[in-house]
């Protein structure tokens, strides 16, 4: 099947007509009422998201970095959850990396026509030195975007493991990707509208990847963040409390200061022999 002949589901028309007519009330409801079906669209990816956890934890644990790729809002996306990455679990830049079509200009303004440049994504890949050790996911709501397809398959040339995360099936994307991951939202509230319910998927399958890679990668004990950057009082509060918890600490003062000489809640635990 051609990509002519390819039948986007992220672009059908609405359930829903003339909003322009409906209530603030109605159309708060109406997207509400769509927006409550992603969830259970995401756990039917559940097996495609684990084999790509599987596989990329496998890669990370071995020195890899992982790369989201993606343009518009899919690659804000990426950005975004890459961005978390080291503040919440004290790994450095460079672990997980976004890129976007257009370049960082685009994560606030679009760049015309980048998306379409097939080319550019492996080029933009290149700058970071990417190697067979990484592993790169494209993610693409259509899972048509020219950028995104270009990366992977030269990614695929190097021999370096690829991922992508689309809302279609049987998408271009897909076909080019080792591990697809597809999440089948259906037609958007505003027809084509695809950061709505294809951009919350995706952002849940982003949640889910980066949450699961960083407890194989050791960066959660229990259920703490123990290796959380301290970059403001409130994130320096929540690693006392939990330092305290952990170590039986009865003082707050002591053990802000204890957390502060060391860093994080891991090394301070460390530094009192636990």
């Amino acid at each position: 099947m051609g990509e002519q002949e390819f039948i986007k589901v992220t672009e059908q028309p609405s359930h829903h007509r003339h909003l322009e007519k409906m209530s603030v009330h109605d159309v708060l409801v109406h997207i509400n009422e769509e927006d409550a079906g992603v969830p259970a669209a995401v756990q039917k990816s559940i097996p495609a998201i684990e084999a790509f956890v599987l596989a990329a934890a496998d890669k990370m644990l071995a020195g890899g970095r992982l790369f989201y790729i993606g343009a518009g809002t899919s690659g804000r996306l990426g950005i975004l959850d890459a961005s978390e990455c080291p503040p919440t679990y004290g790994v450095p830049h460079g672990l997980v990396v976004g890129l976007i079509a257009g370049g960082d200009n685009a994560i606030r303004r679009a760049v015309e026509n980048a998306e379409d440049d097939r080319a550019q994504g492996w080029d933009d890949l290149r700058q970071w030195n990417i190697t067979d050790k990484d592993v790169v996911l494209g993610i693409a709501a259509s899972g048509t975007t020219p950028y995104v397809i270009g990366a992977l398959q030269t990614c695929r040339q190097h021999g370096i493991l690829t991922g992508s995360l689309s809302c279609n099936p049987g998408s271009p994307v897909s076909r080019v990707a080792e591990f697809p991951i597809e999440v089948v939202v259906g037609p958007e509230f505003v027809t084509g509208s695809t950061r709505m319910k294809s951009g919350t998927a995706q952002k849940l399958v982003l949640n889910m990847i980066s949450t699961a890679l960083m407890i194989q990668l050791g960066r959660v004990e229990d259920n703490k963040m123990v290796n959380m950057q301290l970059t403001n009082e409130k994130l320096v509060d929540r690693g006392v409390k939990m330092l305290m918890e952990k170590t039986g600490m009865a003082d707050y003062e002591a053990a802000k200061v204890l957390l502060v000489q060391h860093g994080s809640v891991k090394k301070a635990m460390s530094a009192l022999g636990m």
